[in-house]
């Protein structure tokens, strides 16, 4: 399977102590990046949940944010009157240096992070909840990354497809195209020259066709886009090396392109070029 490395989850969880909500989202990153942000009192989860989520997840920048509302009928949850003081000390301190007359409300004050603690049994509760909210929140990213690496993968196929018809056509068109370049190049001899040596004539045409002759850079791109159908089938992680073969379908097309005597093959050049630029663009969202 195919998984994106873009997605979104959101999971709220209800337990005896509080409310929490994760919030996971991720993005296309060249390595794994994974950021947790939550409160310093359950910081001490933070290692676990990370090789949690790293051992699920390959690639990808993940920002994971987790807001808890905890039960203060359930819960020891008491205020740390010091830490609020320095709280309020300080906004009075900034309104003062910026003659402002705004102040924090008590609402405010209560979400500012350490003004609110927990008893450490009601913590060692909380943090069994808060894993079981990741948990969810972790399978509800994944699901969505497989969803829209999906849509990724029918998106490859089809340009795939799109690539190989533009090899048949090149295949069935290029012989006559050499044809008609081979003699246009003879008739543009002969209106030139009287006496022509037919054998150095052919020595010429043989090196013309030569160089025209596009079938060994045409195998290769089939070769390419072979293995690109195969690391599909194959899954995740993927995209490193789909990026490594979009490099080298572009540069036989390239190839063609510079090998190109006729309009009929430069415009299936550059339709090569862009469905396989089409491609680089999507594998770029592929873990």
């Amino acid at each position: 399977m195919i998984f994106s490395m873009t997605a979104f989850a959101r999971c709220a969880y209800e337990g005896d102590a509080g409310r929490y909500t994760w919030e996971l989202r991720s993005v296309n990153h060249r390595y794994a990046e994974v950021f947790i942000r939550m409160p310093e009192e359950f910081r001490a989860l933070e290692s676990e949940l990370r090789a949690k989520l790293l051992k699920r997840l390959k690639r990808g920048k993940i920002d994971c944010n987790l807001r808890v509302e905890a039960n203060t009928a359930a819960s020891g949850v008491v205020v740390n009157e010091a830490h609020a003081r320095s709280v309020i000390d300080a906004a009075r301190q900034i309104s003062t240096l910026t003659g402002s007359n705004d102040v924090l409300n008590s609402l405010e004050i209560l979400q500012w992070p350490g003004v609110l603690e927990v008893k450490n049994a009601d913590v060692e509760l909380m943090s069994k909840d808060i894993g079981q909210a990741f948990d969810e929140a972790l399978e509800q990213l994944i699901d969505t990354r497989a969803r829209e690496g999906d849509k990724l993968r029918e998106l490859i196929s089809q340009r795939c497809d799109g690539v190989a018809a533009q090899i048949i056509e090149l295949r069935t068109r290029v012989p006559e195209i050499i044809a008609f370049t081979r003699d246009r190049y003879v008739q543009r001899l002969q209106d030139h020259v009287q006496d022509l040596d037919k054998g150095r004539v052919e020595q010429e045409c043989a090196l013309l066709i030569q160089k025209l002759d596009v079938a060994e850079e045409l195998d290769r791109l089939e070769a390419h886009l072979q293995e690109v159908r195969r690391v599909l089938d194959k899954g995740s992680p993927a995209g490193r090396r789909l990026d490594f073969l979009m490099q080298e379908l572009n540069r036989e097309a390239n190839t063609v392109g510079s090998k190109s005597s006729h309009i009929d093959s430069s415009t299936a050049s550059v339709e090569l070029k862009v469905l396989i630029e089409q491609m680089r663009e999507q594998i770029q969202n592929i873990e």
